[in-house]
């Protein structure tokens, strides 16, 4: 029982700590040009899938401007180490899901459903790449905070 307590009680610690960062909005983001800012106002809808057939895994990004986003704004495939993009996401993935969980606190309309990110699985570089970059976009867009880092491009 001691064992259990003992690795217990730093994990919760661990998960106070990286939420107690994550409540502040992004509040006056220098660094959104015009050009990111009217990609922001699109309205048109806009559907990105990412899959790994190896993993048989996929998400399905339904956001206007997300994609032109992706192709225009964001640093291309490869500036990023896969495993660069999986530590991110994996922070990116338990605070989107604990606002998930918590519609009081959290906009309900912005975090509607969980992502199940496993860090046990190789997602695949593409899959973390657009799901790293979603968050990103999603952050800067909404004005969110999904972790103690900027979302800076």
């Amino acid at each position: 029982m001691k064992k259990v307590i003992k690795y217990f009680v730093p994990i919760i610690l661990l998960t106070y700590l990286i939420s107690c960062g994550t409540t502040k909005n992004v509040e006056n983001v220098p660094d959104i040009s015009e050009e990111e800012s009217a990609l922001f106002n699109e309205t048109a809808g806009d559907t990105i899938q990412i899959a790994n057939e190896e993993t048989e895994y996929e998400i399905i990004i339904i956001e206007p401007g997300f994609n032109t986003w992706l192709l225009s704004i964001a640093k291309p495939e490869g500036y990023y180490s896969q495993s660069y993009l999986e530590n991110r996401n994996q922070l990116y993935v338990i605070n989107w899901n604990q606002r998930v969980l918590n519609p009081q606190q959290y906009n309900r309309n912005l975090y509607e459903m969980q992502i199940d990110y496993s860090t046990g699985i190789d997602y695949g570089y593409e899959v973390n790449y657009k799901l790293y970059n979603y968050f990103i976009y999603f952050q800067r867009k909404y004005k969110q905070r999904l972790g103690p880092f900027l979302p800076r491009i």
